[in-house]
């Protein structure tokens, strides 16, 4: 028997999600949560074999819940489900070693066939989730993603040269450079691009 999880802020959702899933004869929902900090905490207690994980959750998202499960020993396998196709999210998810990234609007078929090939070791990822990828690479370095994520909470200039241990001249730098690569017009823009893309 597949023991699952269940992570997902929609009510309606997570109800269908599992009430379908129960119904496969070599599946069990064994828990669910509707925050990641909650699930963080269930999957750590419950170890199942498998965690169908959405991305936008209160308190933690998707993708964070799956790194802090890759630093702890528990072997549940996460499979991330979105409605987003953003490039960010989808190398995120890569390499923290999550086993499936499928779209929610997926047959139940689909998904029950995708938990069965993750259970075997194998990864499965949506065809149209990886073009996006292939399209559209992340420009930024961990640095400027770093600066930006400061800017993007309204820091200053000022505030983020503090932080970070750099001078105000190699903040404005990595700034400006930011700014020509994402094709922004300042910092806020470049800052929404980046967050709609999901590279911060």
């Amino acid at each position: 028997m597949i023991r699952l999880f269940i992570a997902e802020d929609q009510r309606m959702l997570l109800g269908a999600l599992g009430s379908l899933l129960d119904m496969e004869s070599d599946m069990k929902v064994i828990g669910q949560a509707m925050n990641g900090e909650e699930a963080l905490e269930m999957i750590v207690n419950l170890q199942p074999d498998v965690c169908l994980m959405d991305i936008e959750m209160p308190v933690l998202n998707g993708l964070e819940v799956a790194e802090r499960l890759a630093q702890t020993p528990v072997p549940s396998k996460v499979i991330i489900l979105t409605t987003f196709a953003r490039p960010g999210y989808f190398e995120r998810a890569v390499k923290v070693g999550v086993y499936g990234y499928l779209l929610k609007d997926s047959e139940i078929d689909e998904l029950a066939d995708a938990i069965r090939k993750v259970v075997d070791g194998k990864r499965v990822f949506s065809p149209e989730l990886t073009y996006h990828v292939i399209r559209e690479e992340n420009p930024l370095t961990p640095k400027e993603r770093e600066i930006l994520k400061l800017a993007a909470l309204g820091k200053t200039t000022k505030e983020i040269t503090s932080e970070l241990y750099l001078s105000s001249g190699t903040v404005r730098n990595y700034i400006s450079e930011i700014i020509h690569k994402l094709g922004a017009k300042n910092r806020t823009e470049a800052a929404a691009l980046a967050e709609n893309k999901g590279w911060l």
